[in-house]
């Protein structure tokens, strides 16, 4: 237990603490506690920090306890925010925390005999509580000026919006789980990102003055990408857990996109490997940058942890289909995303039944070439390719047998020039 504090400082994953919390943890186990909101029907990749931090923490033998909030959820977190999030009902809430949970296992060991983890809901103690005598009993221990001093309040009182009074209760409802935590569970320790400093150091000070103990706060920095932009955002929006928000493949290439100045540190965030390991791939970036062997181990790794090992698999050979891999074996939902960003053309399925339809006819119907000239130029010169297999012969025709899925042809004309024929009409 000793070494898990020095764990999380090698890969960097210390932002802050309370001065008890490296002899506390290297005393014997904690039980300690993360809170994640329900406001979606996944984690996204910004939330692997703390929890791959919790089973960490669980692997040196402490206790993790993932707390949903369906009751805070019901207010809304103003940390990190510019402006109030919109407010989600109960019944949406619950669904969402179903959703999460199953998304947990990948990450906590729920079955071990010796340290288990824990998911709890603070919608289970915060929905029936009395709001008169919370104000008695809790809201007495803040002071307005203890409160606004708080950054995540600050900044909004900054802004010409404002803070509004549902969120600025935010802090309160906070610092009662981490107490109704400590009185019920023994949690000694709460993390999170550093964003979350002002309302865990108030929950442990809400602790102190009403139970005379001191209990610990540990935050995580907040990720940030070396050329500015923010992590876990790609042109088409968050980066999901949930592979039917951010598909297997879509969730391979953004690890493997990686900048070389992050990977690195991206690597000793997300991935369990050790420093031996990373060391290696640090000596590779330097060394054989363009091989991009260390963005390919991140790559494996997160899609390993998050999606299983098929699915990996199937988000490697996707991968390497833009560069001339089997299309085989693909689904048409597959084929979609991998090539959502190349040109597009359509023909009518009824064009290939029977002996199907001459390849240069396909070529020019679909405007991948001008003319069938070209076309029979391109094909008789090796470098037409339907599906990813070269086709020599003119006289080649396409029947529905080539159609992926029923939906899709794939043709390239050299190297990269691709073209996703979408099959119209019924087959």
């Amino acid at each position: 237990m000793a070494g898990v504090f020095n764990e999380l400082k090698w890969r960097g994953l210390i932002y802050g603490n309370t001065e008890s919390v490296q002899e506390s943890l290297s005393a014997g186990p904690v039980k300690i506690y993360n809170g994640f909101d329900a406001t979606a029907d996944s984690l996204h990749v910004g939330h692997m920090v703390p929890l791959l931090a919790l089973a960490r923490l669980q692997k040196f033998g402490h206790m993790p306890i993932a707390l949903a909030g369906g009751g805070t959820s019901m207010i809304g977190d103003p940390s990190g925010r510019t402006d109030e999030r919109l407010l989600l009902s109960r019944e949406e809430i619950e669904a969402n925390i179903a959703a999460i949970k199953r998304q947990l296992a990948h990450f906590l060991d729920f079955e071990i005999k010796s340290n288990p983890a824990q998911l709890l809901n603070n919608a289970d103690w915060l929905l029936s509580l009395n709001l008169i005598d919370f104000l008695r009993d809790i809201g007495k221990h803040f002071t307005i000026n203890y409160m606004i001093a708080k950054d995540s309040v600050r900044t909004r009182l900054e802004r010409e919006e404002g803070l509004s009074f549902t969120e600025f209760s935010y802090m309160l409802l906070q610092s009662y789980d981490y107490l109704h935590l400590y009185d019920n569970f023994g949690v000694t320790l709460q993390t999170g990102g550093s964003d979350q400093w002002g309302n865990i150091t108030a929950g442990a000070e809400l602790i102190r003055r009403t139970r005379g103990k001191s209990v610990g706060a540990l935050v995580y920095p907040l990720i940030t990408k070396s050329d500015g932009t923010k992590f876990g955002k790609t042109a088409s929006g968050a980066v999901w857990l949930s592979a039917e928000r951010t598909s297997p493949y879509r969730f391979y290439q953004f690890w493997y996109n990686t900048d070389d100045r992050d990977v690195i540190n991206y690597l000793k965030f997300f991935t369990w490997l050790d420093a031996h390991a990373v060391a290696e791939l640090e000596t590779a970036v330097k060394e054989k940058p363009e091989q991009r062997e260390a963005q390919r181990r991140l790559a494996r790794e997160m899609t390993r942890i998050v999606h299983g090992e098929t699915a990996l698999d199937k988000a490697e050979q996707a991968s390497q289909v833009l560069f001339g891999g089997e299309v085989a074996g693909l689904t048409g939902a597959e084929v979609a995303d991998i090539f959502a960003d190349v040109p597009s053309g359509e023909i009518y399925g009824e064009k290939l039944k029977g002996d199907g339809l001459p390849l240069p006819e396909l070529l020019v119907s679909t405007e991948t070439v001008a003319s069938k000239g070209e076309a029979r130029r391109a094909i008789e010169g090796g470098g037409v390719y339907l599906n990813n297999r070269r086709v020599s012969d003119p006289t080649i025709r396409a029947t529905l047998a080539d159609v992926i899925d029923g939906r899709f042809l794939v043709l390239r004309i050299g190297r990269k020039n691709y073209r996703l024929v979408r099959i119209l009409g019924n087959l």
